[in-house]
């Protein structure tokens, strides 16, 4: 299945996506509703497994919706079982050294870029999806091609390494968390500090020159702008609960006032 993310970034498009916590097929489906480029499901801070993902990337793929999982750590189980269940994308957390980064595209990628385990799974139909039907050849380049693995850069580790980290072939783009990555530099939530905001122009510079995407989480819808306007492909606008319960209070104070 082709990655719709993937295609539009590489045109120069602006993509914007969500993180999925709420965690029903009926969520990522009024997501697909809203226009949402892509969600992300969850796997390190929600209480989503392999067998709960299944059911939201099906549901994404049905309403239109690329499917992103956020991995639970970084090793071949975590790796290899969503991409099985067919997400499209991956974001890893916590990447410190090159030789995590390599890991991962060894977990992710098949042969030759890779060692990703090999079976006819969900995410493929089983291997009845026509990409799968052409041959190994063709079925490994494909799913090379159009499954992204996107290290988060969160840490000072990857700050420290990120050029190194961006060259590998098979490393797709780079996430910033920025939660994360300012609680490493000792400055927690306060986004506005110089060396965060260097930082962050910084990360888009390398991964320009690099000619890997970029990718970043916004809370507020002027942070999102903000991120776009310094370059960035992509930005991941959220959560869907967070969007409810203020969509809730917003209505609640219009129509009652308090």
């Amino acid at each position: 299945m082709k990655n719709t993310v993937r295609e539009k970034m590489l045109r120069g498009e602006k993509t914007l996506g969500i993180f999925m916590e709420l965690g029903t097929a009926t969520v990522a489906e009024c997501l697909g509703l809203a226009g949402m480029d892509y969600l992300i499901i969850d796997t390190e801070h929600g209480p989503f497994d392999p067998f709960a993902a299944l059911d939201f990337i099906r549901a994404a793929r049905l309403y239109n919706v690329t499917p992103f999982a956020r991995v639970q750590e970084i090793s071949r189980a975590a790796i290899l079982k969503l991409l099985d269940v067919g997400a499209q994308g991956l974001i890893i957390p916590s990447v410190n050294t090159v030789a995590e980064a390599e890991a991962i595209v060894s977990y992710g990628k098949y042969m030759p870029r890779g060692q990703r385990g090999v079976a006819a799974a969900a995410g493929t139909g089983f291997w009845y999806e026509d990409y799968a039907t052409q041959g190994m050849a063709h079925y490994f380049d494909f799913s090379n091609r159009e499954t992204m693995l996107i290290p988060q850069c969160e840490t000072l580790g990857c700050l420290e390494h990120l050029e190194e980290i961006v060259a590998i072939d098979g490393i797709d783009g780079i996430f910033v968390g920025p939660y994360d990555l300012s609680t490493a530099m000792g400055i927690p939530g306060e986004f506005d500090k110089p060396e965060f905001r260097e930082a962050v122009r910084h990360i888009q510079a390398v991964c320009a020159a690099a000619k890997k995407p970029t990718l970043i989480f916004a809370g507020t819808e002027q942070a999102a702008r903000e991120d776009f306007a310094l370059g960035y492909d992509s930005v991941a606008y959220s959560m869907d609960a967070m969007l409810l319960v203020n969509a809730c209070k917003a209505a609640r104070e219009s129509i009652l006032g308090k």
